[in-house]
């Protein structure tokens, strides 16, 4: 039974899938979209919009509430991209301020040719 299992485990160990994981949404944050595969999609796509969430809700917080909101994302990402984490305080989280979620979108692309898997275009919707 899968009671209170949580997330793909994508035919990777744990430690290849958290970097890979964090690396993904680096990049997703970096350049506001990506091209992968659907099951790589999905499951950064929770995962990034929580980060969009807590950065988006931290600037109406005070000082404090903001370090704190930093210091958790780039935790998260890993502490060596502080240019990630202002770009996404900085630049991502003041435009969806008055969307109540759902800030991004996946646009299915097809088939790869070389394994027929699913592609799928994750980017952040615009505003």
């Amino acid at each position: 039974m899968r009671h209170q299992v949580y997330g793909y485990k994508l035919g990777r160990s744990m430690g290849h899938r958290t970097s890979m994981r964090k690396t993904m949404i680096k990049q997703l944050f970096e350049y506001e979209r990506i091209e992968t595969t659907l099951a790589k999609a999905k499951s950064i796509q929770g995962e990034a919009e929580k980060m969009i969430t807590l950065a988006r809700n931290s600037n109406k917080g005070d000082t404090i509430a903001q370090v704190n909101a930093r210091r958790q994302i780039a935790a998260a990402l890993g502490n060596a991209s502080p240019e990630i984490v202002k770009k996404l305080f900085d630049d991502i989280a003041p435009r969806f301020v008055s969307r109540p979620g759902g800030y991004t979108r996946l646009l299915k692309l097809g088939p790869r040719l070389g394994d027929n898997a699913e592609m799928v275009l994750l980017e952040l919707v615009a505003e």
